[in-house]
């Protein structure tokens, strides 16, 4: 049985239906009312039963597995050029992380008998979707930019979806969504208002410490747009510390787009630049600013904004180095870096970098 919706800001609670609303009446994104932990020690890695990816850790998830492609546990790798872990996202069956949240979230569209579901997207998150939404039997309509990479189009299309472009900003994208959500065209499958995405993305945390002998490293440095792999890693890392299972929670330190860069810009200031080639995070409005805040503050973290030169290099490096990544992963590795020129960083610290997306996703123009 779905479970039901609860505000964080004015605790209202709405009952689970396909006419759920997407967000509370104060404004405030909603959260599932529920949020498990499990009794007793971490299990050995031996014990876990990788054969059902991510969801082998379903007694943290409120949802039940319905839709799945086997999604989760991607490696986690050595990488002594950079002094640091990589953790390789890129390759789910979309080639990106989103499949993590895609598949908690249409699980849940099921539970609910939802029949078509709407999604805005920069691409990747609308892949996901439509990708998932096509594996449980449901439609999909996914708002995108005009310029957004015909290899994610192509995506999007081939799994039945419908492909709405939209002219002007990525927020203009998200607006003309939310008028059709809203006109009610269908349920408003968010990755980044939508709480079921999150806990889809919480389980990366979950992956990297079981990966780890539930040993976390000191630091995790990741791209930052919406946030929904950096608020999916400090959920999870907080779950795991609450259960008992982890002692402490890494710093988690995020990587934002110069230019698109508003949780960086407010503690930093801006940098007048801007990256264009860092277009899966360029999102000057991020629904869940606040709680990035607040995930920074408890992890005694920070969020720094990336230059487009800089990103292009890093994006080399990796190519060169083995990982065949979309542009967009090159600003945590490029990150990395600079958080050690600043000194946030030692050169000894134990740090782990997810690498998000596939660069095969970028190959057509």
């Amino acid at each position: 049985m779905a479970v039901d919706l609860r505000c964080p800001a004015c605790d209202r609670h709405y009952p689970a239906s396909a006419d759920e609303p997407w967000r509370c009446s104060c404004g405030s994104p909603l959260e599932l009312a529920v949020r498990p932990l499990p009794d007793g020690p971490p299990p050995s890695f031996s014990a876990l039963d990788t054969r059902h990816g991510l969801w082998a850790f379903s007694e943290f998830v409120p949802i039940e597995r319905r839709v799945t492609l086997g999604e989760g546990f991607t490696p986690l790798v050595a990488a002594p050029d950079w002094d640091a872990a990589f953790k390789l996202e890129y390759v789910f069956p979309t080639g990106s992380f989103k499949d993590r949240g895609a598949t908690t979230l249409l699980s849940r569209a099921a539970e609910l008998g939802v029949e078509r579901v709407i999604e805005d997207s920069s691409g990747n998150a609308g892949a996901a979707v439509a990708t998932y939404a096509a594996r449980a039997g449901i439609d999909a309509e996914i708002y995108v930019p005009a310029g957004v990479k015909a290899s994610k189009v192509a995506a999007i299309e081939r799994a039945g979806g419908e492909v709405r472009t939209v002219e002007g900003s990525r927020e203009a994208v998200t607006e003309a969504c939310i008028e059709a959500v809203e006109g009610g065209d269908g349920w408003y499958a968010s990755h980044a208002w939508n709480p079921a995405f999150f806990a889809g993305t919480q389980t990366v945390a979950f992956e990297i410490a079981a990966q780890r002998g539930w040993r976390v490293p000191d630091a995790v440095v990741l791209p930052l747009g919406h946030g929904t792999l950096f608020l999916g890693a400090y959920r999870g890392f907080r779950a795991l510390s609450e259960a008992g299972w982890i002692d402490s929670v890494p710093r988690l330190l995020g990587a934002q787009a110069a230019g698109y860069a508003p949780i960086a810009d407010g503690r930093h200031g801006g940098r007048g630049d801007t990256n264009d080639v860092a277009d899966g995070i360029q999102i000057r409005e991020p629904v869940r600013s606040e709680e990035i805040h607040e995930a920074i503050a408890e992890s005694e973290g920070d969020a720094i904004a990336i230059e487009e030169a800089a990103t292009e290099r890093e994006l080399d490096r990796l190519h060169r180095a083995g990982f065949y990544v979309e542009p967009t992963c090159a600003v945590a590795p490029a990150a990395l870096r600079e958080y050690r020129e600043r000194g946030v960083l030692d050169d000894g610290n134990d740090v782990v970098v997810p690498l998000t997306g596939s660069g095969l996703k970028a190959e057509w123009t």
